[in-house]
């Protein structure tokens, strides 16, 4: 089995996430950079000769360069194989509008808002294992619930649009679901405390 480990998102990290998103399978976390969820409404204009995908990939490397870690690396044997993005609900700022992942309550919780494994290395119980690193770092940094957005429907939908993760991968690590809004989504929360 390979050697598994977990590395922040940091500047010392930043050129294995390119790596990772450049690999097959990447085409969607390439044009979005986990920025989708931190912006509300249609966002800033686009600096004049720029596309979509390098903006965002520009405003997540300025997010990390400020400090903010945003989630996890995954390794296999030194290789960059998978990336899962966890932080405070509160700077999700487009989760507040939406109609399937508002708020529930008033808990303070972080968010999980994308689960990626790169082609190469999918059917190996690698997003277990994300999952399952994104819970203790998310506990070691405070937090007291951990909340993700699941698919719930009973055929499996394409790999690439399952970048929030079905709900069996957070019932294994847990999760216990807390409302539905959709017939195919639901929110889930792990207490930490």
């Amino acid at each position: 089995m390979a050697e598994f480990a977990t590395r922040p998102l940091d500047p010392q990290t930043w050129t294995d996430l390119e790596t990772l998103f450049g690999l097959p399978g990447g085409s969607i976390v390439r044009g979005c950079w986990c920025m989708f969820y931190r912006r509300t409404g249609a966002g800033p204009p686009l600096p004049a000769g720029q596309t979509w995908q390098q903006a965002n990939k520009q405003q997540l490397c300025d997010l990390v360069d400020r400090g903010t870690r945003p989630g996890l690396i995954g390794y296999l044997d030194g290789s960059p194989a998978g990336w899962i993005s966890l932080g405070p609900r509160a700077e999700y700022l487009k989760l507040r509008r939406s109609p399937i992942m508002k708020p529930v309550d008033d808990t303070p919780v972080w968010s999980v808002v994308c689960s990626y494994v790169a082609r190469p290395y999918r059917g190996q119980g690698l997003q277990h294992r994300l999952l399952g690193a994104a819970v203790d770092f998310a506990r070691a940094s405070g937090a007291t619930t951990l909340e993700a957005y699941p698919i719930d429907k009973p055929v499996r939908s394409h790999d690439d649009f399952m970048f929030f993760g079905s709900r069996s991968l957070y019932e294994d690590a847990g999760f216990t679901e807390v409302v539905r809004r959709s017939p195919t989504r639901i929110v889930m929360r792990l207490p930490l405390s």
